[in-house]
Formats: C-alpha cells, structure tokens, sequence
C-alpha cells in the first residue's frame, strides 16, 4: 500500500518568507558603532499637553559640539524651528523648542507637540537645518578645502515623554544643569558660571534665587542666546514647580535637596 505524501500549504505569491539567522549570526541590522542607538520601534503617541525629552547624537567625527562655530551652527537650527512655527499649518500641528542643551556628543532638546507627525515633522526641520550648518562651521573650523557632506546624526533620536509634575521638574534639571553631569563646570572660566551658557538656561526663570527677578541676564553683546518657545503647556508652566525649582549647582541624578 502506498502511503499518501503530505503536502505543504501553499503559501501566497506576496507572503514575506521567514527569515532564519546563520549559525552564531543574529537577526537584525547591525550596530554602527561601540553605542547602540535607539531602538526602530513605532514612535508612541502622546497627548498635546505632553511634552518630550529628545536627545540626539551627532557623528564622532564631528567632534565636540561645544565650541563658538558649532553652537552657531545649532542656534541656526533653531532659529528655523522658530520661523516654521510661525507659519501655523492646523493640519500638521505645531512644534515648538522649549530648552536646548549642547553636550560634546549629543543635545538634548525639551520640546511641545500637538501630535506625532508635528513632532516627526518639526525634528526633520531641525535637524536638516543642523546638520547643513554643522557641516558648514565644521569646515570653516576645521580649516577644510572641501566641505564637509558627511552624516551629522547618524542614529534615531531617543524621545521620552513627559507625563507628571516630578517628571517635568527632573527632566528641565537634567537638560539644563547636564553640564554638571559631564563635568564641564570644573575647568576654566566655566568655573565662574552659575548657567550653561551651551544651554538655554539663560532665559530659564525657575532658578532659585531669581523668583522675584522678572529681568533678563545679562549677557555679553557678543553672545547669541539659543532660540527657544516660552511654554504653552501646563506640566513646563506651572507643574514642575510643584517640587520646587531649581538650584544653579543641582547636578543631575543626585537626591534633590529643597
């Protein structure tokens, strides 16, 4: 007796064949450097009344972020988020910067949307216009016959949404205060400075001490502040200051002390 062979179902002409990882390989691209960068997974959603917390890596070749060339070249950047957001387009939605911070190898950006593809939309913004100036203060500074063309951020920008009151008051000490973090307070004339001047927080008015002050600083005329939004929502208005604002040494991931 001949035993009836089992067939296979046949699969559909466009299903996506499995794939199946060699042996000692693993599935997935491939790291592009010693960091992994942030992982490529749907973007969550978010309320409007919600902000972000937004960091962005920049290639390694660039160098440190944290010279005169560079930061002009970011103040640009914001300087075009700015005048996008003067054209309001009801469809897309509004983006606004809140607080910048420049890092040698990141920034950090404290941001308002009103929806996903505002947000999606107002960081491609920023970051072409970055990128296009980075590249061109990189070549001036670095004194190159060619200008640069290469990627400036290479990995996708990490975004941690903002949802409560302690949240919002520990994500503004971290941005703004992040030069503690990485030690740039203790060399040179930075020794002296009470605020990151690579930072936003000139225009900050939660420090301690300057409750009452309802004046600017005073900054040299030769310094440019960052281009920032004041806050529309309520968590970067009101909310955070339910624990307290905050101090000019704070260092960030240390117990706050009110």
């Amino acid at each position: 007796m001949i035993r009836p062979t089992k067939r296979k179902p046949q699969g559909h002409l466009f299903d996506k064949p499995k794939r199946r990882a060699k042996r000692g390989k693993k599935l997935g691209r491939p790291r592009k450097g010693p960091r992994a960068s942030a992982a490529h997974k749907k973007r969550p959603e978010f309320k409007r009344y919600h902000p972000s917390h937004i960091v962005l890596r920049v290639a390694r070749d660039v160098g440190s972020l944290r010279t005169r060339l560079l930061y002009r070249a970011l103040r640009e950047a914001t300087l075009a988020v700015a005048l996008r957001e003067l054209a309001y387009d009801e469809v897309k939605g509004t983006f606004r910067i809140i607080h910048v911070s420049i890092q040698r190898t990141h920034v950090h950006l404290i941001v308002e949307a009103d929806n996903k593809l505002a947000l999606a939309r107002g960081m491609q913004s920023f970051q072409i216009s970055a990128a296009k100036h980075i590249n061109r203060e990189f070549s001036v500074q670095s004194k190159l016959t060619t200008r640069r063309r290469g990627t400036v951020f290479p990995d996708r920008y990490h975004q941690e949404i903002i949802t409560n009151s302690q949240q919002a008051r520990r994500t503004l000490a971290y941005v703004l205060n992040n030069w503690r973090k990485h030690h740039e307070d203790r060399t040179g004339d930075a020794k002296k400075w009470k605020v990151d001047p690579f930072s936003s927080g000139v225009v900050f008015q939660g420090w301690r001490g300057r409750e009452e002050v309802t004046t600017w600083w005073k900054w040299p005329v030769t310094y440019d502040p960052l281009v920032v939004y004041f806050p529309k929502t309520w968590l970067l208005r009101k909310g955070w200051l339910e624990y307290g604002t905050i101090r000019f040494d704070e260092v960030p991931s240390t117990p706050v002390v009110n």
